[in-house]
């Protein structure tokens, strides 16, 4: 083996059949013991770690594993336990672990809320939010990193434990409690904490542990960086036979790269992806002992790597410190990947050439630590830039119609017709909706017969009538059970639909989709993101058949959804041979001749969803207006075709808003549903603060919790929401769609939910108003 050791940051969790997740849901549902969750679950990292160690990675990861959330591990492990679950014992147990993350009952039959969850960095996954207030007391409450470096430990492998960093934990919480404050503030009893962490795992035999800290790749004010410094120093300190690895990842140091270089610790992590322009700055900033891991391979994306490129940037690395110093890893964890390329049986080959998955990327890893000191096969490096070479030269990248078309993007396509006061008052006449109007975010639950002749209808064994006319059956069920409950804007469910982004991705020219490119995204919640390979156009409809079809059997207003050019762009593997901005105007560009067709087609709303618009703003300050203004732009480009007398809407969630609310009103929709019940309508600040100038659906039902919330919880949310905003100005609807609830949830839930918006009406006498009058 060369000097130069590798090191993986954190493996897929979901298992390559998603495993993880059929045993979480069979639980919930009462049907899989404790006992056996755990034993699944021991099985599955067993495999992982096994893998790992058959690809040749040396320092393999521990603690990397959750059964539902990394972040919500660190909360359990030094009991940062929120009051209202009444937690009182001295480890937190999985009913309570389970209570934090989806919500459930006191003893007494209470309801309990779940805690907040919002996106991790600028990533699609959700993390919960640890919530934290000046009096927050820590102590060692979870036994799980040192259970699961000595399953590994039996497995003869000796792991690299990894936790969530103190500061970017502290960072990541929310402060709760009648006066705002500054979390580092419990930075001192938090280091407590780790430090007997650290000395637990010292005693049981570790040598590396690996501490994340992502805040490094963002703007840090002084305060902030002494306060990473110290706990560093303080860490170190405490447990000096241990070797410890910071990693940062998912941007540039910039102003934080001195800080970074002198950590007072064993080895630190750069992701050499996003901050390759920084390698050379940090190599020279370095001690003369410290060991430097250099992520070159992406752990975010699905290209397969240019090898070329990175022992290039390795070799460069290696002349300033050394290969016994140097460390060959991913970018970041793996968790941002699928599993393995062997579970792909249907992509072309050619297209399945430039794909690396995380199995894949382990390999590559390893093989540039054998390239970079002559020990590899140069076969290896050939097949690789050939692999580089078809994709660039490959004529199914560039397609000139697209190219041309977006030259000639008139200025006029970005506006539309009228301003938003006089677009509603045509849409109040067209409409005739009243006061408080409910409605859903877009889909219903998908159930097992759904997902049974799906299966059935892409393996050939059911025919296109007979799907369709299951559809059909499916969406008219769908809308009856809309109208029993009275809701006033209806939706057709999206039973066609796998996922927002894949669905779509399946019919655009310009993408591939796998069979199990499974990424989780919650919890048990899975996404197969399609791949961005080419250049992005729509060959026929998407969705009208279904809408016109829904529209068709009621007479109440049906809106027409679709995923909107950034969530789509966000949600997908994109190409990395053109800028972001330029795809998301050629996935503007198809949406546009949808929205337009669905017009025509008779719907009188049509929503645009961008649940990603926050995701996937950079998270440096300096880099956002011109991500926003691509954007915005994008989202305009597809919806600015339409008349005045047409609704636009869009949805977004969990996200914080506040700093972005003039680009969420550039947008320029008429209406924008926003997650808010978790957080009690705290989001609705930033709408307030704004004086956001449409209307506003904010959520009253956390649809991310089994639990039925109601009628009198959901009413108090939309009392909440009338304090500040007028009853002309708000929609009624749950925080996101119900595809992963089940119908006995959704009935009760909704019928509740019209029940509280028909009492504020009645309470605030506007049960007989429409918006017409």
């Amino acid at each position: 083996m060369s000097s130069t050791r590798t090191q993986n940051l954190g493996y897929p969790r979901i298992g390559e059949k998603r495993e993880l997740k059929r045993a979480l849901e069979t639980f919930w549902r009462g049907q899989l013991s404790e006992g056996a969750l755990v034993e699944q679950a021991k099985k599955l990292r067993a495999h992982n770690w096994l893998k790992q160690k058959q690809a040749g990675v040396d320092l393999i990861p521990s603690n990397d594993f959750s059964l539902y959330d990394h972040v919500l591990d660190m909360c359990a492990l030094v009991g940062a336990v929120p009051p209202r679950f009444n937690w009182a014992a001295d480890l937190v147990d999985l009913s309570t672990y389970f209570k934090m993350a989806r919500g459930g009952y006191t003893p007494d039959g209470s309801p309990v809320a779940a805690m907040e969850m919002t996106k991790w960095f600028d990533t699609n996954y959700h993390y919960l939010v640890p919530e934290l207030s000046e009096v927050t007391s820590f102590r060692l409450s979870s036994t799980k990193p040192f259970d699961e470096f000595k399953e590994a430990l039996s497995l003869g492998i000796k792991t690299k434990p990894v936790l969530l960093g103190p500061v970017s934990f502290l960072h990541l919480g929310k402060a709760r409690g009648s006066a705002k404050f500054d979390t580092l503030i419990l930075l001192d009893t938090l280091l407590h904490v780790y430090c007997e962490i650290l000395q637990r795992l010292a005693e049981s035999g570790a040598e590396y542990v690996q501490l994340d800290e992502p805040v490094f790749a963002l703007d840090l004010n002084h305060e902030q960086q002494t306060q990473l410094y110290r706990a560093y120093e303080r860490l170190n300190e405490t447990a000096p036979l241990l070797k410890l690895i910071v990693t940062t990842y998912f941007g540039e140091l910039r102003d934080n790269i001195d800080l970074f270089a002198r950590l007072p610790v064993a080895g630190l992590h750069f992701d050499a992806v996003r901050g390759a322009s920084e390698i050379d700055a940090l190599a020279s900033k370095l001690s003369n002992q410290t060991l430097i891991s250099l992520g070159v391979v992406d752990g975010r994306n699905v290209w397969r790597n240019d090898f070329a490129r990175s022992l290039e940037c390795l070799h460069k690395f290696e002349r300033r410190v050394g290969p016994d110093r140097l460390v060959v890893a991913p970018s970041c964890s793996l968790l941002h990947s699928p599993v393995t390329l062997s579970s792909e049986h249907a992509i072309d080959p050619e297209l399945k050439s430039w794909l690396a998955f995380a199995d894949e990327k382990l390999t590559e890893v390893v093989q540039l630590a054998e390239l970079l000191h002559g020990k590899g096969d140069a076969s290896v490096l050939e097949t690789n830039q050939r692999a580089q070479s078809t994709r660039r030269t490959s004529a199914r990248i560039h397609n000139a119609a697209v190219t041309g078309r977006l030259k000639e993007i008139a200025s006029a396509k970005f506006e539309r017709q009228s301003p938003f006061e006089e677009r509603k008052q045509k849409q109040r006449a067209r409409l005739k909706l009243p006061i408080l109007p409910t409605t859903t975010i877009g889909s219903f639950p998908q159930t097992g017969d759904l997902r049974a002749i799906r299966s059935r209808f892409r393996k050939g064994a059911v025919s296109v009538e007979q799907y369709d006319q299951f559809l059909e059956h499916k969406i008219a069920e769908c809308v009856k059970v809309q109208e029993e409950l009275d809701l006033d804007v209806l939706v057709h469910g999206e039973f066609e639909r796998t996922d927002m982004a894949e669905y779509f991705g399946e019919q655009l020219a310009g993408f591939a989709f796998t069979e199990n490119g499974w990424v989780q995204s919650y919890g048990s919640r899975c996404v197969k993101p399609p791949i961005i390979f080419g250049d992005v156009s729509r060959p026929g409809p998407m969705t009208v058949r279904w809408s016109r079809f829904a529209q068709s059997i009621t007479k109440r207003p049906m809106k027409g959804m679709l995923t909107g050019p950034v969530t789509i762009l966000q949600w997908s593997f994109v190409r990395d041979d053109q800028p972001r901005s330029q795809t998301a105007l050629q996935i503007a560009l198809a949406l546009r001749d949808e929205v337009l067709d669905l017009e025509t087609a008779g719907l009188p709303i049509i929503q645009i969803d961008e649940p990603a618009l926050r995701e996937g703003l950079p998270l440096r300050h300096s880099d956002w207006q011109a991500y926003l203004d691509w954007a915005v732009k994008a989202f305009r480009l597809t919806a600015s075709g339409v008349k005045d007398s047409t609704q636009i809407h869009t949805h977004m969630c969990y996200s914080e808003f506040n700093d972005i609310m003039p680009a969420v009103a550039a947008l320029d929709s008429d209406v924008i549903s926003i997650e808010t019940s978790r957080s009690a309508m705290e989001l609705l600040d930033a709408f307030i603060d704004f004086r956001y100038p449409a209307d506003i659906g904010p959520g009253v039902w956390d649809i991310h919790s089994p639990r039925v919330p109601l009628a009198a919880e959901m009413k108090a949310l939309i009392e909440k929401a009338l304090t500040v905003l007028s009853p002309e100005q708000v929609w009624v609807n749950p925080d996101c769609g119900l595809k992963t609830r089940r119908w006995e949830e959704v009935k009760p839930a909704l019928k509740n939910l019209v029940s509280a918006a028909k009492e504020v009406r009645r309470k605030h006498a506007l049960s007989g108003r429409t918006v017409n009058d």
